[in-house]
């Protein structure tokens, strides 16, 4: 377990989110501070580029890649913040990117895509119908999927909030 914690360790401070992302500062919440008779701070990742922490991990795993598969172009299923996130990363890499999001997606998310240079596939009524048929991309296109949470690199850039709160 010591293993892998330091080896997270060493990940997320190496990685390659301030390319992209910004520091955001933590702000107290008087009143819930109150309420709860203890101090409570709020991270404001609302200041992302993307309104988001989803940028850290997308633009990290991409920031990892291979200059061939990056040439490849990337993929992910999601209907909200990891899609908005990768569409800007690639595009900050440039790098194709194909986000494939459920019929169900609000309208509002599915343009945050588009505007931020993502190529948007809408297949499905659900995620698991998003997520197979993004899945399908990569055997048939060539894709490297870029997974929204379950991935060392991911994880190891959305873990630099972690790290900054330490350092607040």
């Amino acid at each position: 377990m010591t293993d892998l914690l330091n080896h997270y360790a060493r990940k997320i401070l190496t990685s390659r989110v301030y390319d992209v992302a910004v520091e955001t500062p933590l702000h107290g919440a008087r009143q819930l501070s109150e309420r709860l008779g203890n101090q409570v701070l709020l991270k404001r990742e609302d200041l992302q580029p993307v309104f988001s922490f989803k940028i850290r991990g997308a633009y990290n795993k991409l920031a990892q890649l291979s200059p061939e598969e990056l040439a490849r172009g990337v993929v992910t299923a999601s209907a909200g913040n990891h899609a908005q996130g990768l569409a800007l990363a690639a595009k900050t890499l440039g790098v194709e990117a194909t986000i494939v999001m459920p019929k169900t997606t609000p309208e509002i998310k599915v343009e945050g895509v588009r505007s931020r240079g993502g190529k948007v596939l809408l297949h499905g009524d659900s995620f698991p119908e998003a997520l197979a048929y993004s899945l399908k991309l990569v055997e048939e296109m060539g894709f490297v999927y870029i997974h929204p949470y379950d991935d060392p690199d991911t994880i190891a850039g959305q873990g630099t909030v972690a790290m900054e709160i330490l350092r607040q």
